[in-house]
């Protein structure tokens, strides 16, 4: 199939937008559709997708990019299935109006349209890491926030998990099935000659029900070492080059190195629970999913992370999207961002949650121009009295206490980051702070114990609480809606795909979608705002 953009959208005198009445006309222009066409469906970059087609022009032409792109971004935008998108495109004229399609006789789609390319996608960014859907989506963003004006350097970045469709598994539930699907291989590509008849028992359609479901307590741990040997076994029939490439065998060599240990004699058990990690391997049918414990709350699957850009007008757009395991921590999305950021961007303003700040964090968001402005900091409370200590560059020296007096000695130790200062007594007995520094007695002298890292954040948090900064920490919480909105009305906890690659595509159109429901509703309140001012005028 070969590449061909699409130029001829010229209107017809069959037109079926110019055969409506004027009254339909009406509706449809003061819709959600005039602004997708008038706006998002030609800033589309069409030749951005020419690398996932053919340089033969002899070859059938695709179907046209910029109508793909559209109609994927409509689907998430109005709630549908890719049949029910299918049926909207050939009946509903305003799907047609917003994708330029209202001159055609027949709409150029088909039931398999969005799902081929959806695999092109996918396999073009297994072959090269190129990921072309986010690119386009954050060239899409750039051109909303010429229209909205967006010029502001405030952002705020916030993360929200993201559950995998697969099913919940025990632990002998992950080792048998992906056991079974092994065997299953093994005997779909007929070397039935290799499965002897201890391991038959897996072709039968009843045996996962007697194994998993009929099993009482008791049974578990028994269960779990036989079928733990069994799959064992079957790895050893494996072991011929012929199998290496197949999923089932790679997964069963992944569920035998995470669900089992070997002891001194060369004997395989299942390992502890407590050994296993969240990265194990949840259920076989999306391998890719981890778990995660986050605020009391067990959650499988991954994690999205997304930077907004504010405007001036309370208007704002999701600039950035990052999509990863669950296990991908809040700081390390800050650290990536940071480190994409070109050494001599403009200045900007960065608010998060505490969990994405770290004294790394702030040292490289001063490399990159940034200010890194966290609402709530994790872990103990400080003093404020500690911004007073002063420390040597690499925090392992306390120089001088906040009465100005200088440590008879210092100790410092590397495990804790905590430095020991000793100071005379005189010193300290009559000082009206050593309670707020917490200073000890000791036989001749006073230990007071302190750390640059305290130091650190006593400072910020000093800095937070200028009426600059309480302000600017009260634009953090608006971002708390994203994840509320995504899961109510974009359903992004039931994507009907498995796998990172797969799932992050839809995650991309929902944020599309997202960008452009603000989109439209900041035009209609341009529109709305201007027909109150001509009625006033």
């Amino acid at each position: 199939m070969s590449f061909k953009t699409n130029e001829y959208q010229q209107i017809t005198l069959n037109d079926s937008f110019i055969n409506l009445s004027p009254r339909t006309q009406k509706i449809i222009m003061n819709s959600w559709c005039k602004d997708f066409a008038d706006i998002v469906f030609p800033a589309i970059n069409e030749e951005r997708f020419a690398v996932l087609y053919s340089n033969n022009n002899a070859s059938r032409p695709n179907t046209p990019i910029n109508f793909i792109i559209g109609s994927l971004m409509l689907k998430e935008n109005n709630g549908l299935t890719d049949d029910e998108l299918v049926e909207s495109i050939c009946c509903d004229v305003r799907y047609q109006y917003a994708l330029h399609t209202t001159h055609l006789a027949e709409q150029p789609v088909s039931d398999r349209t969005f799902s081929r390319f959806r695999e092109r996608l996918y396999n073009y960014e297994m072959e090269t890491g190129t990921n072309l859907l986010e690119e386009e989506m954050l060239h899409l963003a750039d051109i909303y926030a010429r229209y909205m004006n967006l010029h502001s350097n405030v952002k705020r970045m916030d993360s929200l998990m993201i559950a995998s469709r697969c099913k919940r598994m025990s632990r002998l539930e992950i080792i048998y099935q992906t056991t079974a699907n092994a065997v299953c291989l093994i005997h779909r590509l007929g070397h039935d000659e290799l499965i002897n008849s201890g391991l038959r028992h897996y072709l039968d359609a009843d045996d996962h029900n007697q194994m998993i479901y009929y099993c009482k307590t008791e049974d578990v741990s028994p269960r779990l070492e036989k079928v733990l040997r069994e799959a064992q076994a079957v790895k050893d029939l494996m072991s011929d080059e012929l199998w290496y490439s197949f999923s089932e065998h790679q997964l069963l060599l992944r569920v035998l190195r995470e669900q089992g240990t070997v002891d001194e004699e060369g004997n395989l058990h299942a390992c502890d629970k407590k050994e296993i990690r969240s990265s194990s391997l949840q259920n076989p049918s999306d391998p890719d999913a981890t778990y995660r414990s986050k605020a009391g709350k067990s959650h499988k699957g991954y994690i999205g992370n997304v930077v907004e850009t504010v405007g001036e007008a309370g208007d704002s757009l999701i600039t950035r999207v990052s999509f990863e395991e669950n296990i991908h921590s809040d700081s390390a999305f800050c650290k990536e961002y940071l480190e994409n950021r070109p050494d001599n961007a403009e200045p900007e303003i960065m608010i998060t949650d505490g969990a994405y700040g770290s004294q790394e964090n702030q040292r490289l968001a001063e490399r990159k121009n940034t200010e890194l402005i966290t609402t709530a900091l994790t872990g103990k409370p400080v003093d404020k009295f500690y911004a007073e200590f002063q420390f040597s560059e690499d925090g392992t020296k306390m120089l001088i206490c906040p009465m100005g007096y200088v440590p008879l000695k210092t100790t410092y130790y590397p495990k804790t980051g905590m430095c020991r200062a000793l100071f005379p007594k005189d010193c300290c007995e009559d000082c009206p702070h050593k309670n707020d520094c917490k200073s000890k007695p000791q036989k001749k002298n006073y230990a007071v114990h302190a750390s640059a890292s305290m130091v650190s954040r006593a400072r910020y948090s000093e800095k937070l609480s200028t009426a600059k900064y309480i302000e600017l920490t009260r634009l953090c919480n608006a971002i708390e809606g994203i994840p509320s909105v995504l899961r109510r009305k974009y359903h992004i906890d039931e994507i009907p795909v498995f796998g990172k690659l797969r799932s992050r595509q839809f995650i991309l159109f929902k944020i599309g979608a997202y960008n452009f429901g603000k989109l439209f509703r900041h035009n209609r309140r341009l529109r709305v705002e201007s027909a109150q001012n001509l009625v006033m005028a």
